[in-house]
């Protein structure tokens, strides 16, 4: 479907922005300069009558968004987040969009939720409300299984939600493709990229079998961590556009009001929920990578509840613990170790001066180390922080980007239940026991002991693979390919070995 065809829809974009008000408080909210409001304005102006209307009740940004499609309220829920780079007001008129959105008919769902489980649903459920949360994707309804009396939450995808994704991301491609073709300089951002990982993204939350499968690793990973708990999934009522799990009753994130009057503590939680994050992005390497307000709530017993699991993280080793050290330099206020780890991950190149790059972080680092965030301009930051990458032509690593979307997010959930939160203190004792255990003696034995391992699995292997080296020692004009079969024979047979040793090692040191 790519293709010129799309910039209607670009152009729709700028129309519907113009002419729902929502052009003017975007380049409010994000400080615009004057020549870019004159260029926004004169492109918007003309096409103004070619702009969807939206609900006229709702905010103009709001109300844009919402009209222009799910693509556009996944990125405005992210922006909700931020308070401290869109402004208070805007970023309360953007949280709307997290839970609060128009829903469909409870006819609809249930013809959805017949459809797919193969059954009426009085058959399944005795009862079954109207819509209780509506999101981009899909909506929510308290239920209650007909055989158990169990209450649970039935989550229905949108009705042909899928063809308005598909055409949102269409014209995103479009977009990305002009701006590398009309500004060479942003290709070291890999826009095409972002917009490919971001459909990939999107495919697997528009599968629920896929979110039920991540809500159950997620679970079995996070079984022991205290104050935090999700909901069950109900596996004999779930299918790819219906998911039941358990109901989840709490106070809503976003609602700090309620959250005093519930009696919690705010400071507490947002500590929780920093810490949180980064246990388990950096001990599992897999993490929740939707954590706005809309998707947690707060237990009676105080606990954090996550739930919508469309949207995971995954990190391996390596990117986790080049991850820790950047956040422990950072912490430590060692910019030249930081230079060094980003040098040696290849994230910045090769060409460039190590010793320049440590000062450039220290000017992003010493004026808000030690600082609550309500000293902090994050606007002003994050603009300098592209300036630093523009300089030094670090590009985009897509492997990177759900990780540095969801810290963004999550700093901006903790900040708007703590607006004084620090950071850096809050940060500091989960990455400081990650690299504890994940660099050093203990580590290294580690890491041998499962690269012993993967030798060790050809063991059943090795008595035809000795064979084979013997016959082709043996042969006058050995394949070309023998020399290496040997060595690979030898690494084996000493893997296996090496196994053993390394992990009796392990257990003596653990």
């Amino acid at each position: 479907m790519r293709g010129p065809h799309n910039i209607w829809r670009l152009i729709r974009t700028g129309a519907t922005l113009e002419r729902t008000g929502a052009m003017q408080v975007v380049l409010d909210a994000f400080d615009a300069p004057a020549p870019l409001r004159f260029v926004a304005r004169t492109l918007g102006l003309p096409f103004k009558f070619l702009g969807y209307k939206g609900d006229p009740s709702m905010p103009p940004a709001t109300r844009a968004l919402t009209a222009l499609g799910p693509a556009y309220i996944k990125f405005g829920q992210v922006l909700s987040t931020r308070p401290d780079v869109v402004g208070d007001e805007l970023a309360v008129q953007l949280r709307v969009l997290q839970d609060k959105l128009p829903p469909f008919s409870i006819e609809q769902a249930k013809a959805e939720v017949e459809r797919e489980l193969g059954r009426p649903v009085d058959q399944i459920f005795s009862e079954f409300s109207e819509p209780v949360a509506a999101a981009s994707i899909a909506q929510v309804h308290r239920a209650r299984l007909l055989d158990t009396g169990e209450d649970v939450a039935v989550k229905v995808l949108r009705p042909n939600v899928e063809r308005a994704f598909r055409k949102d991301v269409d014209a995103f491609y479009l977009a990305a493709r002009m701006v590398e073709l009309f500004s060479p300089g942003s290709r070291r951002l890999r826009p095409m990229d972002v917009i490919e990982h971001f459909d990939g993204v999107v495919r697997g939350e528009l599968d629920l079998r896929l979110e039920s499968s991540a809500a159950s690793e997620f679970a079995a990973n996070t079984v022991d961590d205290e104050g935090f708990q999700l909901p069950a999934i109900k596996w004999n009522h779930s299918s790819r556009r219906v998911m039941t799990l358990e109901w989840a009753d709490g106070v809503p994130m976003g609602d700090n009001a309620a959250i005093d009057g519930a009696g919690h503590d705010r400071v507490a939680l947002g500590n929780r929920v920093l810490q949180l994050f980064l246990n388990h992005a950096l001990r599992d390497g897999y993490f929740h990578a939707d954590m706005h307000q809309g998707n947690m709530k707060v237990a009676a017993n105080g606990n954090i509840i996550a739930y919508d699991f469309g949207i995971m993280g995954y990190i391996d080793e390596y990117t986790r613990r080049v991850y820790a050290e950047i956040l422990y330099g950072f912490i430590r206020r060692d910019y030249k170790r930081v230079a060094k780890v980003h040098f040696e991950a290849g994230y910045v190149p090769a060409d460039k001066d190590v010793d320049e790059f440590a000062r450039a972080l220290r000017a992003v680092g010493e004026p808000i180390f030690g600082m609550d965030a309500s000293h902090i301009s994050m606007a002003r930051l994050l603009s300098y922080l592209f300036e630093v990458t523009e300089r030094f032509g670090m590009e985009t690593r897509t492997e990177l980007i759900l990780l540095q979307r969801t810290m963004v997010v999550v700093e901006g959930v903790a900040r708007s239940l703590n607006p004084n939160i620090n950071i850096w203190e809050v940060a500091s004792p989960i990455v400081t026991s990650y690299i504890t255990k994940s660099i050093g003696p203990r580590a290294v034995v580690n890491d041998l002991a499962n690269t012993a391992m993967v030798l060790a699995r050809f063991g059943p292997r090795l008595p035809a693979l000795v064979e084979a080296a013997l016959l082709q020692q043996s042969n006058p004009t050995p394949p070309p390919r023998g020399p290496r079969k040997r060595w690979f024979v030898l690494a084996a047979a000493g893997g296996a070995v090496a196994a053993a040793a390394a992990i009796a090692l392990v257990d003596a040191l653990t």
